[in-house]
C-alpha cells in the first residue's frame, strides 16, 4: 500500500494547479480580447458598394431604437449560426433614406420572415423612407413566406408584394390583455399594499383586480382604436384601397377562406394586400433579372442594409466639430445602472452630463421609448435635461413606440416634443406598491415579533403588515407625487394645472390625441426631430454630426458583474421556498411582475400599457 502523501505536499500540488488553472484562464481571456479587437478593426473596414445593387432590407429580431454597441457579444456570435436577436431603428432608415439619392442602388428587395416585433411608430419611419424611396421612380419588392400584421405594414409600402403559395397575411386587430393576480395573491396570502392617484391608473389593477376596470377598458379602447385606425388608413393608402380595407379583411377572413377552401394566399391576392403568389425561387429568378446574378451566392445582386450603412458613413465627409448627441431611454425606468433591457436613471443622467459637459455637443435629441418605472429614476433623468437646458444646450425629445408615465416625466421639460400619431403616451399618475408577507411566512412558520423605539421602527418590514398610520403616510406621499408630476407637465408645456389634471389621472392617449390636447407639441419620427433640434441650435445640414451616446455594455464585464454581484430580492427568495403546488407558476409570474418595482421610495410612474400587435 502507497503511504499518502504528506498534507504539505498535497497543499502544494492544489495550489500549483489552481495557478496553472488561473494562467491558463488568463491566456484564453487574452486571447479573446485580442481577437475582438483584431475583428473589430477589421469590421471598419467598411465594404464597397458595387452597381446595380438592390439594397436588401431583411431586419432580424426585435426593432431597436438603441442596440447595445457590445464588440464581445458581437465577435462571440461570429462562431455560431445564431442570428442578431435585434436590428437598430436608425441603420435601416438611414440605409433606405441614402439609397434614394444613390444612383447605384436601382431598387430596394425587403424581406421581413425573421423580424420578430417592432412598435408601430417604428414601422411608421421605415414605411416613410420607403415612400421616400419609391417618390424617386425606384421601385420596392417585398417578399415573404407569410406576413404577420407588423411584417405586412412594412410589406405594403411596395410596389409588388409576393407571398409563398403556402403562405398567409395574418391581419387581426390591436389589443391589450393583462394577468391579474387578486385571487392569486388571496391563496397565497400575500398583501399588496396600493396607493395610487387618477382612476385610470391602470398598472395597479393585477394586484388589487381579477379582471379590468370599466376606466382602464374605455381608455384602452380609445387608444387602441386610435392605433388600429391609423393602421388601416396607411395601409389603404399604400395599397389604394380604401381606409378600412384591414378591418374588412380580418371580418371578412371566414367567408374568403370557405370561398377559397381554406387558401389564405388566394384569399389575401383576391383582397389585394399582395400582388403574386410565388416561390422564393421565382421570386429571386425575376429580381437577377433586373440586377444580374451573384453566382458566388446564387441569388441576386444585393448589399444588406447593415454593410450599406456602414458603407455611406465611411464615404460621408466630417460634417465638422458640432455634434447632436442623441441619448436613449430604452425600456423601464429603474433605480442606479439598469441594464440591456432596461433605462438606468443613474446612467442615463450620467450620459446627460457627459453631453453638458462635452463644448462640442451644442444640443441633445432625447429618444424615448419606455413604460416608465422608478420616479425617483425619472426624476433624475428630468434634472438631467433641465442642467443642459440651463448650460444653453437645447433638448427635443423624440417619443418612440411607447413614452407613458415616467417616459412622459423625463419628457416633460424638454424645449419640444415630437411623438408620431402611433405613439403610447400620457399616463400621467403616481402610484406606490409595497407587498408585505407576513401570512405565507406564517404558514412556513416563520413568525416576526419585536420591539421598536419609534412607531416607525420597522414598520416597513415584508414579513409585517403596514398599520393604518404607515398606509395614511404613503398615500399622502402619493398624492405629493401625483402634483409634482402635473405641476411639472403644465409648466413644461404651458398649459394651466386644471386642465393638465383633467388629461391626466393616469389615462393612456395615443400620440394624436395628445397632440390634441398638447401634451405632445408636433407629430413626426427620428428625422423630423432631428431637423427642429438643428434648428434650435443654430447647425444647418452638413454642419454637425449625430452621436448616439451609450452606456457601456460589454458582454465580460456584464457576466462579471452577474457572477459577482447577483441578488434576490426577499420576495423572489420566498416564491422559491414555497412548496411546489398548482399555484407555483401563478407565483413566479407575480414574483417577475412586481420585481420590476425597484424604486427606493416604493412610488412609480409605470404604465402597463404595451398593446399585442399580433405575430409572433
Amino acid at each position: 500500500m502507497k503511504e499518502p502523501r504528506p498534507l504539505i505536499v498535497r497543499l502544494f500540488s492544489w495550489i500549483w494547479t489552481l495557478i496553472v488553472f488561473c494562467f491558463r484562464a488568463i491566456v484564453v481571456i487574452s486571447l479573446i480580447f485580442v481577437g475582438i479587437a483584431i475583428w473589430a478593426g477589421s469590421r471598419n473596414q467598411a465594404p464597397a458598394i458595387e452597381n446595380n445593387v438592390a439594397l436588401a432590407v431583411i431586419p432580424f429580431g426585435e426593432i431597436s431604437d438603441q442596440v447595445a454597441n457590445d464588440q464581445s457579444r458581437a465577435f462571440l456570435r461570429q462562431f455560431s449560426d445564431a442570428k442578431p436577436d435585434q436590428t437598430p431603428l436608425r441603420t435601416l432608415v438611414d440605409a433606405i433614406e441614402a439609397a434614394a439619392s444613390d444612383s447605384r442602388i436601382p431598387s430596394i428587395v425587403v424581406k421581413l420572415d425573421d423580424m420578430a416585433g417592432a412598435g408601430l411608430p417604428q414601422l411608421e419611419e421605415i414605411a416613410l423612407a420607403l415612400r421616400h424611396f419609391r417618390a424617386t421612380g425606384k421601385p420596392v419588392y417585398a417578399y415573404g413566406d407569410s406576413y404577420d400584421q407588423r411584417q405586412y405594414f412594412l410589406a405594403s409600402q411596395a410596389d409588388e408584394i409576393s407571398l409563398d403559395p403556402y403562405g398567409a397575411v395574418l391581419l387581426e386587430g390591436f389589443s391589450v390583455y393583462t394577468n391579474y393576480f387578486k385571487d392569486a395573491l388571496d391563496k397565497l396570502g400575500v398583501e399588496v399594499n396600493i396607493f395610487r392617484v387618477g382612476e385610470f391608473k391602470s398598472a395597479v389593477e393585477p394586484y388589487e383586480r381579477n379582471d379590468m376596470s370599466a376606466e382602464a377598458r374605455t381608455a384602452n379602447q380609445a387608444w387602441l382604436g386610435d392605433l388600429w385606425s391609423l393602421y388601416g388608413t396607411a395601409v389603404g393608402d399604400a395599397r389604394k384601397l380604401t381606409p378600412d380595407a384591414a378591418n374588412r379583411y380580418v371580418a371578412g377572413m371566414s367567408a374568403g377562406l370557405e370561398k377559397h377552401k381554406g387558401d389564405l394566399a388566394a384569399y389575401a391576392l383576391e383582397a389585394g394586400l399582395v400582388t403574386q403568389i410565388e416561390t422564393q425561387a421565382s421570386f429571386r429568378k425575376r429580381m437577377i433579372e433586373r440586377v444580374g446574378e451573384d453566382p458566388q451566392h446564387g441569388s441576386f445582386r444585393q448589399i444588406d442594409a447593415a454593410s450599406y450603412y456602414a458603407a455611406i458613413q465611411a464615404e460621408k465627409a466630417a460634417g465638422g466639430s458640432a455634434q447632436v448627441a442623441v441619448v436613449v431611454v430604452q425600456g423601464e425606468i429603474v433605480d442606479g445602472e439598469g441594464d440591456e433591457t432596461s433605462a438606468g436613471g443613474d446612467t442615463i443622467a450620467g450620459l446627460l452630463d457627459d453631453a453638458r459637459r462635452e463644448d462640442a455637443v451644442k444640443a441633445v435629441l432625447l429618444r424615448v421609448n419606455s413604460p416608465g418605472g422608478s420616479v425617483f429614476a425619472s426624476e433624475k433623468i428630468r434634472r438631467g435635461v433641465l442642467a443642459l437646458q440651463a448650460a444653453g444646450k437645447p433638448v427635443i425629445a423624440s417619443m418612440s413606440t411607447l413614452a407613458a408615465s415616467g417616459g412622459y416625466w423625463v419628457s416633460m421639460d424638454a424645449d419640444q416634443i415630437w411623438a408620431e400619431p402611433t405613439t403610447i403616451t400620457g399616463s400621467i399618475g403616481i402610484f406606490g406598491l409595497i407587498p408585505t408577507i407576513a401570512e405565507p411566512l406564517n404558514k412556513l412558520g416563520v413568525h416576526t415579533d419585536g420591539v421598536g423605539t419609534t412607531p416607525l421602527a420597522g414598520a416597513f418590514r415584508i414579513d409585517r403588515p403596514l398599520g393604518p398610520e404607515i398606509k395614511t403616510l404613503f398615500q399622502l406621499q402619493i398624492e405629493k407625487g401625483y402634483r409634482n408630476f402635473i405641476e411639472g407637465v403644465a409648466k413644461g408645456r404651458e398649459l394651466p394645472v386644471a386642465q393638465v389634471d383633467s388629461i391626466a389621472r393616469g389615462r393612456v392617449w395615443s400620440g394624436k390625441a395628445a397632440k390634441e390636447l398638447g401634451l405632445v407639441d408636433a407629430l413626426g419620427g427620428f428625422p423630423e426631430a432631428e431637423a427642429a433640434i438643428a434648428e434650435l441650435a443654430g447647425l444647418t445640414p452638413g454642419s454637425y454630426q449625430l452621436n448616439e451616446l451609450q452606456p457601456d455594455r460589454d458582454l465580460f464585464k456584464q457576466f462579471f458583474g452577474d457572477l459577482f454581484g447577483a441578488r434576490q430580492s426577499g420576495f423572489a427568495a420566498l416564491l422559491d421556498a414555497l412548496p411546489a403546488t398548482g399555484l407555483t407558476g401563478s407565483a413566479k409570474a407575480l414574483g417577475t411582475a412586481i420585481s420590476r418595482f425597484d424604486d427606493p421610495q416604493r412610488v412609480y410612474a409605470y404604465c402597463f400599457c404595451t398593446p399585442q400587435l399580433g405575430g409572433r
